[in-house]
């Protein structure tokens, strides 16, 4: 039976949240206040141009990002790099695919599937045990390295990496009748794995480490992505009766990269157990800090709580990217992270042990 940890008994204006961990759920008092608006210091923008630049513009860029990964764990990054016509293109795939019959999309169903590759349907998945069942579509791949924008000899895979090696070709196969279906979405992944690949320099800089620190353990990184469908909700439904796209949770890996439409219905609970909106703003991606780079920062960079709610009358669509290391690789908490005040307060693991622990501490039996 997995762990549970109970926090102070909630007041009358508080609630308590159920949340999936690596060790069991935890419980999080949680405020019932109606979500407001973020403000730019909670979750701000940051133009991330010098990205592309030379090292000292590297390293006013980790000082911007420093600020919001150590406070809240989300920003916005414009000047990304990933031009609109690619985003364009997925995101309008992404509206093809669940736009169809049932009947089409059940053979990239992830009851196919090995690894958890493919489409499942609404109310299939229940992200937090304490809040329904997750009114969402999804569609989603694995990291397959022949599809690589860093050419790879399929030969010359380390074993150790093999087994990680999950994407399966069926999914592509089953969605063969769309036109382009393939080619856009994996263009898209493509172009988020080249931006994960740069900006996990920038983290390394943030935790004062060499920009290439991390460059060994991203060659077959961990590069999971999802197409997802929030359905959307009559406005004459209570808001109590609203139904919720995604429970909240945390990520599991490094970072997130999430592309979102205009809709809007992400939510961030912020330090005082209170929910905010993370509104669309056109042009940029939402960055968000995850579990693992939480461990190797020895809990200075934040992995936020967060939730979709779209409550609006029209669907929504969105693109996260999850950016992780070699799943094979065991890692510790980084040197610039410890001193005698301050051990390690987590023990050396792989990327590909932790998400495996964490889906066995979070199956329906535990």
């Amino acid at each position: 039976m997995s762990t549970t940890i109970t926090e102070t008994a909630p007041s009358a204006g508080t609630y308590q949240l159920q949340l999936r961990t690596i060790d069991g759920n935890i419980v999080r008092t949680v405020s019932k206040e109606e979500p407001r608006l973020a403000t730019a210091e909670e979750i701000p923008v940051i133009d991330i141009s010098g990205l592309y630049g030379d090292l000292e513009a590297r390293k006013q860029l980790a000082t911007k990002v420093k600020t919001a990964v150590e406070t809240y764990g989300f920003f916005y990054i414009k000047n990304h790099g990933i031009s609109e016509e690619v985003i364009e293109n997925a995101s309008r795939q992404a509206k093809i695919f669940f736009r169809q019959s049932r009947d089409k999309k059940e053979p990239a169903s992830t009851t196919h599937s090995k690894f958890f590759n493919g489409w499942f349907d609404i109310h299939s998945r229940r992200t937090s045990p304490s809040e329904k069942a997750d009114n969402k579509e999804a569609f989603f791949y694995r990291y397959q390295p022949e599809n690589d924008p860093e050419t790879k000899d399929l030969s010359a895979i380390p074993e150790g990496v093999k087994p990680y090696i999950r994407g399966e070709e069926y999914i592509w196969d089953a969605t063969s009748h769309l036109p382009n279906f393939k080619h856009d979405i994996i263009t898209y992944w493509q172009h988020c794995l080249q931006l994960g690949r740069r900006l996990i320099r920038i983290f390394s800089l943030v935790l004062d480490l060499p920009e290439d620190y991390f460059d060994t353990v991203t060659t077959y990184p961990g590069a999971d992505a999802v197409l997802n469908f929030y359905p959307g909700q009559p406005l004459s439904k209570k808001k109590e009766d609203a139904e919720i796209g995604i429970g909240s949770h945390t990520d599991l890996q490094c970072f997130t990269l999430l592309w979102q439409d205009m809709i809007g219905g992400l939510q961030v609970l912020d330090v005082n157990g209170r929910w905010i909106k993370a509104a669309p703003i056109p042009g940029t991606i939402v960055v968000n800090t995850a579990d693992f780079l939480t461990r190797l920062s020895n809990g200075k960079f934040k992995s936020t709580v967060h939730r979709v709610f779209n409550q609006s009358e029209h669907d929504r669509i969105s693109m996260p990217f999850f950016f992780g290391f070699n799943p094979n690789e065991t890692l510790s908490v980084v040197p610039t992270c410890i001193d005698e005040d301050h051990p390690a307060k987590y023990e050396p693991i792989s990327c590909g042990q932790y998400m495996m622990r964490r889906f066995a501490a979070s199956r329906p039996d535990n």
